[in-house]
């Protein structure tokens, strides 16, 4: 066993590594989080005895990946949401673009972030209950994975569904986009990524590094050029009265009243 901050590192005999989330109670990212994600993928990254990454959380998690800590964006202005994806621009990218096939094991709710982080993942497997969500336009910001979904070709009306209702999805209801693989009962979740992990670890890793590298480079516009687009607008929106009120709403647990502005 490994630990990264939140993230722990356990690697198999046959060369899978399977790296879970455990940040009670619902596994929010904080930039402390995006700090061991890089560390783990620099770790990945320098060695060759992981050869397939599976992304988990803990059994009991209230949550896969519970979105964004709220609490960093309490009375949080727009350079201080600027240094943020500054720090953050310098982690994703390192998780994106690892040389190992990357595979999200999703046994609860993928919100936000957490919904971005499954779909940066090279497959993923979900419990048929797991919820997607990106509520980012109820905290009056703009999500930043418009770009990702779009080049994983999801449909773009259920995309922009998804971006502008903020509600929930469950995996079967997305499961006719082709966002996940496998939908299945979620005791079932972690021995079909395992599974799958399995077989790609029994490839040349050469050949899976090669093959990893050549699917990253499929992109037309990046993701990523779409999520600085995303982060510009949604920095400006962050000091706004209506983008306070959503997170103080949120954790404070009532109705958001926006008055935009």
């Amino acid at each position: 066993m490994e630990s990264f901050g939140s993230l722990v590192l356990e690697r198999h005999e046959n060369g899978v590594g399977v790296a879970t989330l455990d940040r009670p109670p619902v596994n929010a990212v904080s930039l402390s989080v995006y700090e061991d994600i890089g560390a783990l993928s620099e770790r990945v990254e320098s060695g060759t005895d992981i050869r397939v990454l599976v992304l988990a959380a803990r059994d009991d998690a209230r949550a896969w990946c519970g979105g964004a800590d709220l609490n960093d964006f309490v009375g949080m202005d727009t350079a201080r949401r600027k240094e943020r994806y500054r720090f953050i621009n310098e982690k994703l990218p390192s998780f994106y673009k690892l040389t190992r096939p990357v595979i999200a094991a999703v046994n609860g709710s993928a919100i936000g972030i957490g919904m971005i982080l499954a779909g940066l993942c090279d497959m993923r497997v979900a419990a048929e209950d797991a919820k997607f969500a990106c509520p980012e336009i109820d905290y009056g910001l703009v999500c930043g994975g418009g770009g990702l979904f779009a080049m994983l070709k999801m449909p773009e009306a259920k995309m922009r569904e998804i971006l502008f209702t903020g509600r929930k999805f469950t995996a079967r209801e997305l499961e006719p986009t082709g966002f996940l693989n496998y939908v299945v009962p979620r005791d079932e979740v972690m021995p079909k990524a395992l599974e799958l992990a399995g077989q790609i670890a029994a490839k040349s890793l050469p050949s899976i590094q090669a093959r990893k590298i050549a699917s990253t480079r499929l992109e037309g516009k990046s993701w990523m050029e779409a999520y600085l687009d995303a982060q510009a607008l949604s920095a400006d929106l962050v000091a706004t009265r209506d983008s306070q009120e959503g997170v103080q709403a949120f954790l404070q647990g009532r109705p958001a009243q926006f008055d935009d502005r």
